[in-house]
């Protein structure tokens, strides 16, 4: 185990001033001492007890990979998501909610420890299954705590077989005990994670519900091509798909009488799968749908606009299942009537696949500040994943050549990245106009600046090293000691 300097300290950096005091909070909103909910989204003073048998509640936790909030709860035209819509409508449904890392790897790595992948040296994607590297002392995944508190711990795919992890580490113990929570001890309290995999690509049609691709609406950096429409239907058309495999798991759930006592949360490993989405720190590669419902703890039907990043869902569940979340999390409680409130998300993306790059984000409800420390590594550098299964990155490297492409498709193009990028999301929600060197918005680059600088210094953000320098070294020990 190696040992990371300041871990066990609170690690109060992301939250500084975000701390509210629940009584001011209350006076400056004009409720009154007795309300046990903020703006709907926390729950009621009871939220985090067992019920009145004393059992433990489930936690079903359903994870769709390369999944933006294109839903039709989510205001999306066209797809059909009846599942998602019924869960939403039974729950609390939040339109602020990020990753951590826009790929899959070190945006999980992050949720199952509840530390950020910068902070515990999971950073770059698929780094270090099997060399042998663990996580620095105390960090544990979460598993290990349910364990401990007695719940069976489950991972599994839709279709039953064993789940994905894709951590980029290796675990002491096994991270889960089974597949399924009918393997557990009569009584049992489970909590299961379901991956499904169907959104990520190649992309599955729809064959019983096909979206017209004439009736998209696709984002401006996009090339209105058809190539474009019919790729973005065949995304919308796998989420389609997606809530039918979900249906089958809420169904499973009800037929087996555990609905009542089972908390569901549905949140994406990362943004979705499109140019300027995955691996990409604007809100395509970052944004994710969040759904939470818990019967007779969480009023159903609400929408919550809090800043929710992915790494607060660890602390969560374990408050939930009556676990205090150790001090070293970074991972904040964002239920319950204490809950800790963002004022700001913090994301970054390293090496992608074969791709090397450092790109680093702070986003409030209003401004994205985007630092790249490689600038020099076009936004189109090879890249085998992408060149193999983004039909428009080759579209639009075609398009580009014969000069037809507008200004705002063209940014994908260009030969060199900004050195830093500002964005008002308000006045600008898909990232074009970059306000950083704007004389009017200094004040607010500067702030946004200084709090990713010290977010990097405080407690280390180690995608400030060359990946060589840490890693080869410590697997050149490790394949020594197997001799």
């Amino acid at each position: 185990m190696q040992s990371v300097s300041g871990l066990t300290a609170k690690c109060d950096r992301i939250q500084e001033g975000n701390l509210i005091n629940r009584r001011d909070f209350l006076r400056t909103v004009g409720l009154g001492a007795a309300t046990f909910a903020i703006s709907g989204c926390t729950g009621d003073i009871k939220l985090f007890t067992a019920d009145r048998s004393g059992n433990k509640p489930n936690i079903l936790w359903l994870m769709a990979e390369d999944i933006g909030p294109e839903l039709s709860c989510y205001g999306t035209e066209l797809v059909q998501t009846p599942n998602l819509d019924k869960l939403a409508g039974q729950g609390i449904r939040y339109t602020s909610a990020f990753v951590t890392s826009p790929v899959c790897s070190p945006s999980r790595s992050a949720m199952i420890t509840g530390m950020y992948q910068t902070t515990i040296g999971a950073h770059n994607h698929r780094s270090h299954r099997d060399d042998g590297y663990t996580l620095p002392e105390p960090v544990r995944l979460i598993t290990d705590y349910l364990r401990q508190a007695g719940y069976f711990t489950a991972n599994v795919d839709e279709s039953g077989k064993t789940g994905k992890t894709d951590f980029n580490f290796t675990t002491e113990n096994k991270p889960f005990d089974g597949k399924y929570w009918k393997q557990r001890r009569p009584g049992q309290p489970f909590f299961a994670q379901v991956t499904f995999m169907v959104t990520h690509r190649p992309f599955t049609r729809d064959k019983n519900n096909p979206i017209d691709p004439d009736n998209i609406k696709l984002p401006p950096y996009y090339p209105d091509h058809p190539v474009a429409r019919r790729d973005w239907a065949d995304y919308l058309e796998s989420i389609q798909l997606f809530d039918t495999q979900l249906g089958r798991v809420m169904k499973r759930l009800d037929k087996d009488g555990l609905t009542d006592n089972t908390v569901v949360i549905f949140i994406g490993d990362n943004g979705r799968c499109h140019v300027r989405g995955k691996q990409w720190l604007y809100d395509g590669g970052i944004r994710i749908p969040l759904i939470i419902r818990w019967p007779g703890k969480l009023e159903a039907g609400q929408v919550c606009d809090d800043m929710v990043s992915a790494i607060d869902i660890s602390a969560t569940v374990l408050k939930i299942a009556g676990i205090e979340p150790p001090e070293y999390m970074e991972g904040r409680v964002f239920l319950g009537p204490n809950a800790n409130k963002r004022e700001y998300i913090i994301a970054a993306r390293d090496r992608c696949d074969e791709t090397i790059d450092r790109i680093r984000c702070v986003r409030t409800k209003r401004y994205k500040y985007i630092r790249n420390f490689m600038p020099e590594r076009p936004y189109t550098q090879p890249n085998a994943y992408k060149e193999q299964f983004y039909p428009v990155l080759k579209l639009l490297k075609d398009l580009y050549g014969q000069g037809k492409l507008t200004p705002a498709q063209a940014l994908f193009m260009a030969p060199r990245k900004p050195d830093e990028e500002l964005y008002d999301l308000r006045n600008d929600p898909h990232e074009i106009h970059n306000l950083a060197d704007s004389p009017q918005h200094q004040e607010t680059l500067k702030k946004m600046r200084a709090i990713l600088g010290k977010w990097i210094e405080d407690p280390g953000d180690k995608g400030r090293f060359p990946e060589k320098e840490i890693w080869l070294p410590l697997k050149k020990k490790w394949n020594n000691e197997k001799k």
